[in-house]
């Protein structure tokens, strides 16, 4: 028999030998339709949790590799050992990691999480402690995650190492240990990455075969190096990565985050801190000159620019501008197999998508894995009864399969597998999934009954009001305690409570609402979204910020989806956005730049388009789709000094016009 990887979704094959499009024979279950991976996955876990075929690892902190323009840069590379500790000279697989964090920190993690007891009882207890429908289930939700399997993607995995690779782990330059300049995702940066990838192909315990993996800025320079398709690339597994840096975190809806001064600041300070590994010899070889003398002529990267840009507006990079281009992933570049993960939350939530849309290749050969959650609880209860595989089970089995040739049947896993918000954990072939259509709800000024404690609460209906209204509304810090708190500190505010991930209805006491009416059945909802809106400020620049929302029949609002638009940035560029068939607007791509920005009239409704970040997500019965509307929300939505003045003393409304009407555009199965 035959599979194929465009079997429907939620069906699971009994066991049985089978011939797939991608590969020899293979035997066991069919994971297509089964987010735990079936039978295959329990396999790849047990590949991993069992003895392993070398019972050590061996790691040099002190490699250094000079790049073509004269940067020294230095790396840790972990290689499998005997049981005395002995090197084995066997050449095998690389797994390269670059990153920005500092080594130091990665081996302080290393050390942690393979401390003879402490180590085993840390994952212990992150899989068993369990907190959830109480004040402290954000906090381990977030503790899950070291039994989840992301930190052996991030940082050194010794039981990949031990199974038969070689992990290379390297400091970007201008960080860590590292000499040079750091560019943040630069152009030179990206040179560097495929210089390593040829370094270590040609290294004597490297078999000429090499993967790329890590999580959020190493995912990201994982899927710029893939890009330029280096000859010895084989594979790729990218945890959180990025492939449009500016829409969705650096400047989103054309307003700066709160999150990108802070992670700046963090890299910065971190780069600062020598690695400790070989301090003698750094200083005899004059490494330590060279580096404190690179420190000192970048003491704070891109502090100064963003704080110039933030204050006057005059840096291009406060815009969408080429910079940015320059460091945006070509994924539609990539040609080898390549893995994905990402949360309908994260930093990164555009992206979660849009990279497995971009990829052009057949997928099992690509896959797609998206979790209902932020950026720091990545793999949060993963390896659960059903839940997908663990991270590390995940990265190991794909890599035997692309770097190693063993046929495990990873590519039949997924290729879709999401948590659908709302729902449970489900594999399929696409997103959206089948058999949802584009769908119209228009913002209605008539009461719902289920936001009484909004500014104004209104209905979501499928006819235009047939009257002006004017809904007025004012910018408040109500978003502190929100969804987009949670979002723009990667998660971290999650330990603070339901108020920041579950329930919005605190931020909503200072919105617009307006809500459908219950549902008679469950309805998915999946895909791109976008929210036209007729607006007026009485001043020359208004901050706009959404969500969409399930409520519950007891009232408990869950925000499925956001997106914010400064009035000023509402140039639509036609040709990246996206429509449906009938021609609907379902995902808009504004210009961002300064040289498209639009003048914002005083009192007169202007329309603007906010994108909506793409979802999955299923309405239970009885529960209502909601659209909340905002003034602002701090500090999700940033606005620099200059804009900030233009719109001082203002005070927006929407526009309700049956000429002009405002609605959402979605995709639903079934009709809400």
């Amino acid at each position: 028999m035959t599979y194929r990887l465009d079997q429907p979704e939620q069906t699971v094959q009994p066991a049985r030998r089978r011939t797939g499009r991608l590969g020899a024979p293979h035997f066991g279950s069919l994971p297509l339709g089964d987010p735990t991976g079936g039978a295959d996955a329990i396999r790849w876990r047990e590949q991993v949790d069992r003895k392993s075929l070398y019972p050590r690892v061996a790691i040099q902190r002190d490699i250094v590799l000079t790049m073509s323009d004269g940067v020294r840069l230095r790396a840790t590379v972990v290689r499998p050992a005997n049981r005395f500790g002995q090197t084995v000279l066997t050449p095998y697989p690389a797994v390269i990691n670059i990153n920005p964090y500092n080594r130091l920190a990665v081996d302080a993690l290393d050390h942690t999480l393979h401390a003879p007891l402490l180590g085993k009882a840390l994952r212990t207890a992150s899989a068993s402690i369990d907190a959830g429908g109480t004040g402290l289930e954000g906090l381990t939700t977030l503790t899950k995650t070291l039994s989840g399997g992301v930190f052996d993607v991030f940082g050194i995995n010794r039981n990949l190492v031990r199974s038969g690779y070689v992990q290379v782990i390297v400091d970007v330059r201008g960080t860590g240990a590292s000499q040079g300049k750091w560019q943040i995702l630069g152009e030179r940066e990206q040179q560097d990455s495929v210089e390593i990838i040829d370094w270590t192909s040609e290294q004597d315990w490297c078999d000429g075969t090499v993967g790329l993996a890590g999580w959020s800025y190493s995912a990201i320079n994982s899927l710029q190096a893939a890009d330029k398709r280096p000859a010895a690339l084989k594979a790729v597994f990218a945890v959180e990565g990025c492939d449009d840096i500016v829409r969705d975190i650096y400047i989103t809806g054309g307003m700066p985050s709160a999150f990108i001064p802070t992670w700046l600041s963090a890299v910065n300070l971190l780069k600062w801190v020598p690695n400790p590994s070989s301090p003698i010899r750094d200083l005899l070889r004059g490494d330590t000159a060279r580096w404190a003398r690179d420190r000192i002529k970048s003491p704070a990267t891109e502090i100064g620019s963003l704080l110039w840009g933030f204050l006057t507006a005059r840096d291009d990079r406060i815009f969408d501008d080429p910079y940015f281009d320059e460091r945006d992933p070509q994924v539609d570049r990539i040609e080898v197999p390549t893995f994905t993960v990402g949360a309908w939350h994260d930093l990164f939530g555009r992206s979660a998508t849009g990279i497995y849309e971009r990829l052009q290749m057949e997928p099992g050969r690509k896959q797609m894995l998206v979790g209902d959650g932020y950026h720091l609880d990545v793999g949060s209860g993963y390896g659960g009864k059903s839940s997908p595989p663990r991270l590390d089970v995940l990265e190991r089995a794909w890599f035997d399969r692309w770097l190693k040739g063993h046929r495990n049947g990873v590519e039949y896993y997924g290729p879709v597998t999401m948590l659908q918000q709302g729902g449970s954990w489900t594999s399929g072939h696409s997103f959206p999934r089948a058999g949802v259509r584009t769908q119209r709800l228009y913002l209605h000024n008539s009461p719902s009954g289920s936001a009484e404690h909004a500014v104004h609460d209104g209905t979501l209906s499928h006819e235009p009001v047939d009257h002006l209204t004017s809904l007025h509304v004012r910018a408040d810090i109500r978003g502190a305690m929100s969804r987009d708190m949670t979002q723009v500190t990667a998660g971290a505010a999650m330990a603070l409570g339901p108020t920041f991930t579950v329930d919005a209805r605190y931020q909503e006491r200072g919105g617009l609402s307006f809500s459908t009416e219950p549902v008679a059945e469950p309805t998915t909802i999946s895909g791109p979204m976008n929210l036209r809106l007729n607006v007026a400020t009485t001043a020359h620049e208004a901050i706009w910020a959404v969500t969409v929302n399930d409520v519950a029949p007891d009232g408990t609002s869950t925000v499925l989806t956001n997106g914010a638009l400064s009035a000023s940035n509402r140039a639509l560029d036609e040709s990246k956005s996206t429509y449906a068939a009938d021609g609907s607007l379902l995902s808009a791509h504004h210009y961002l730049s300064y040289k498209r920005k639009l003048p914002v009239p005083a009192d007169e409704p202007v329309r603007i388009d906010v994108d909506l970040v793409p979802t999955d997500a299923i309405l239970d019965t009885g529960h209502r789709l909601r659209v909340d509307v905002y003034a602002a929300s701090f500090p999700r939505y940033l606005t620099v000094v200059p804009d900030l003045i233009k719109a001082r003393g203002r005070r927006q409304r929407l526009v309700l016009d049956p000429r002009h009407p405002s609605y959402l555009t979605f995709c639903a199965g079934g009709q809400l």
